[in-house]
């Protein structure tokens, strides 16, 4: 196969060629405030790009920015997904080309990619195909993170009724009554690597909501997720989960404990990506 069948010629879109999708390498600057932009100045590799995104934004600590946001849905039965992109392909320059991506997301003007997720290894992941075969809902993982959610099962759907008290809800790390989280996982049924995800749910997010068009349109009655993988070495961070969370007056944020990166779940940011080819399957 020559180069270029493999990397198409750029019109200025992110996309997925022939199982090669973008990854995302990212230098940012940190900025406060739900339209803050952290910019990236690193180069790209072999066919790569950039792409916007949206992230809690990272206020303390090595990572070079925040971690990416995924828009929430609730079904009838009060059961919590993850949205996925808009799959579709079309023919260019006469290559198939794959593309996961929603434009104007919910009338925001945002376009929504799986590129977003794209960085530290998950670019490589099954669930990052645009077409995997997921039903998108966040399941309870192996590991769970939390005492309240001993009683739970890997693959549980993780529902509505399950944060009832998020409220009032403390594990003595922090303030309580700032909002129940859980960890969980993503699009990785049946897969050999699974895509970690958090959740939260506050009343800080439903104020957020009221005032900012893109978080109104990607949560739901003050539910907020996450992709939960370090930006800086591509750990597993925690919001409320380590003591040693207050070291760094971190108690009330998500810390990463591996070398103590802080982020903000309650700072929603735009971060630019630069974007590396996905490995070809």
């Amino acid at each position: 196969m020559s180069e270029s069948d493999k990397y198409p010629e750029d019109s200025g879109r992110r996309r997925f060629v022939k199982g090669v999708v973008g990854g995302a390498a990212l230098a940012g600057v940190g900025a406060t405030g739900a339209t803050a932009i952290n910019s990236a100045t690193s180069s790209t590799g072999a066919g790569g790009g950039t792409t916007e995104a949206y992230a809690i934004e990272n206020v303390a600590g090595p990572a070079p920015r925040g971690m990416p946001q995924i828009p929430i849905e609730i079904d009838d039965e009060g059961y919590l997904k993850g949205v996925w992109p808009e799959v579709k392909t079309v023919e260019e320059n006469g290559v198939s080309v794959q593309v996961a991506e929603t434009e104007n997301y919910k009338g925001t003007g945002v376009t929504y990619s799986s590129e977003w997720f794209q960085y530290c290894g998950v670019e490589s992941y099954a669930g990052l195909q645009p077409d995997y075969d997921s039903d998108n809902y966040f399941v309870v993982g192996s590991n769970p993170g939390y005492e309240w959610m001993s009683d739970l099962s890997q693959g549980d759907r993780l529902n509505v009724s399950m944060f009832d008290d998020y409220q009032d809800w403390g594990n003595g790390i922090g303030q309580a009554g700032l909002g129940k989280p859980a960890t969980g996982t993503w699009r990785s049924q049946d897969a050999e690597d699974t895509i970690p995800i958090q959740v939260i749910r506050s009343e800080k997010i439903k104020q957020m909501a009221e005032n900012d068009p893109w978080i109104k349109a990607s949560t739901q009655d003050g539910f907020m997720a996450w992709l939960n993988k370090c930006t800086h070495f591509c750990c597993v961070p925690g919001y409320k989960q380590t003591e040693d969370a207050a070291k760094f007056d971190a108690a009330d944020d998500v810390y990463c404990q591996c070398h103590q990166s802080v982020y903000d779940p309650f700072s929603i940011v735009q971060t630019l990506f630069v974007a590396r080819p996905r490995p070809e399957s």
